[in-house]
């Protein structure tokens, strides 16, 4: 039997590293800082937003608030 490796927490600062963008039927784009936003925008309007929700990276090269 193996020992699985163990992570430990390292801060305890928000940590983010992502936008996500919803692309409507229409073309038009909407962006978010928090996948939980975009994740309810995305359900609350699901008949006209029926395409993926994209990850994109932040323009930063920092993930930590």
């Amino acid at each position: 039997m193996t020992s699985l490796k163990v992570f430990t927490q390292t801060s305890d600062k928000p940590y983010n590293r992502h936008d996500y963008k919803i692309v409507c039927n229409d073309g038009k784009e909407v962006i978010f800082d928090n996948y939980e936003d975009a994740h309810v925008f995305w359900f609350q309007h699901s008949g006209l937003y029926l395409n993926p929700i994209e990850v994109l990276d932040k323009k930063t090269n920092k993930g930590f608030k």
